[in-house]
């Protein structure tokens, strides 16, 4: 079912914002696209850094909605922890030059303004206000409760946190990735037979690699209860690209997928193959909008494999998380996730590669369609 929800002024639609974004944004600008009189949810990007042309940060801005289908109009909220400035016709707000050129550039767009609005510590005021006012806080409503939205008060980094580990439990999983590791280096040596003193969970974590697709999919019945070895099996993946690039998409789409997935990812590697063009195009966030349950479960198995990794083998479950915390639209936690990759491992390239597809601004074509 759809949830409709009312804005008739300002402050109404000020406190529906949170409701459509699942968070209370800060230190943001939020475009809402509008088809008609009706907006189906928020963009959020940071506010733009002092020495950024303004101009072509709201071009930039304004390309984006055009890239939603059908949308003829728009609302834009700047959120900013600056304060307004006083002068003797009223209240200056913050980032103006920013407003006035997302203004022009939602002309040139022919996108009507359904609203421009400030919101600072101090209260939040309107942009094309000839005679600027600024309006308390308090008179903004609080934001509607959404089904299948939680709490939104905490701002775009809530809920990027790893979950909760200790050093028991990456002790543990760090003694069952040294033994996985062990026994797939003499198992690639060629033949051997297993001695009494090999770890039999290792063993058995081996012979779950023989079929990656379907261990893949195994991980997702239980996301938050991974046993350790399971978990240093999913990180021995993850820390290498052929496969981490197949679970990943197979994880986007379904195990039929990721078994073509890694056979061209196999085949890539050893004799430089193509990848089919319908694999790379789920990478890229083209095609079939995945399920969004299916993704959060998978990203729920990232990171619960990176909160019990040992530090240094920590990035390719990071990088993962990033890729399904992008496909799902949430660039902010995205973003984290690739800090954390990039300072433990400041030359991974897929960490790089995605780091400047967030800093390009660009969302999978899927976030951009209306479901």
């Amino acid at each position: 079912m759809s949830t409709i929800l009312h804005a008739t002024d300002a402050a109404e639609l000020l406190g529906l914002v949170p409701s459509l974004a699942g968070f209370t944004p800060r230190q943001s600008l939020v475009l809402l696209p509008f088809r008609g009189r009706r907006t189906h949810g928020a963009l959020r990007v940071d506010l733009p850094d002092p020495d950024v042309d303004p101009d072509e940060f709201a071009d930039a801005a304004i390309e984006l909605v055009d890239r939603i289908g059908g949308v003829d109009a728009l609302a834009l909220v700047v959120y900013t922890d600056e304060e307004p400035l006083s002068t003797p016709d009223g209240p200056l707000l913050p980032q103006l030059a920013l407003a006035e050129s997302l203004l022009d550039a939602a002309d040139d767009a022919a996108l009507r303004i359904v609203e421009a609005l400030c919101v600072t510590p101090g209260g939040w005021g309107d942009y094309r206000d000839d005679e600027p006012e600024l309006h308390p806080l308090d008179g903004i409503p609080t934001a509607p409760a959404v089904p299948g939205v939680g709490d939104v008060s905490g701002d775009q980094l809530a809920g990027a946190a790893l979950p909760p580990s200790d050093l028991a439990e990456t002790e543990r999983v760090g003694r069952a990735l040294a033994d996985l590791c062990t026994v797939l280096q003499r198992e690639r040596r060629g033949a051997w037979v297993p001695g009494p003193e090999e770890n039999p969970q290792a063993l058995a974590a081996a012979v779950m690699l023989d079929d990656v697709p379907a261990f893949a999919e195994a991980v997702l019945e239980s996301p938050d209860d991974l046993p350790p070895f399971a978990c240093a099996a999913l990180l021995w993946c993850l820390n290498r690209p052929v496969f981490r690039d197949a679970i990943i998409v197979q994880w986007a789409t379904d195990a039929a997928f990721g078994t073509r997935a890694l056979a061209a990812q196999l085949a890539f590697a050893d004799a430089g193959s193509t990848v089919p063009d319908d694999v790379g195009e789920v990478f890229l966030g083209r095609g079939a909008r995945p399920d969004p349950d299916r993704l959060g479960c998978a990203l729920s198995v990232a990171r619960r494999a990176a909160t019990c990794a040992p530090r240094a083998a920590r990035p390719g479950a990071l990088v993962a998380a990033a890729w399904l915390a992008w496909a799902l639209g949430r660039s902010s936690h995205a973003a984290e996730y690739l800090r954390q990759a990039l300072e433990i491992d400041p030359q991974h390239s897929m960490a790089s590669l995605l780091r400047t597809v967030l800093a390009a601004a660009m969302l999978p074509e899927w976030t951009l369609r209306r479901a």
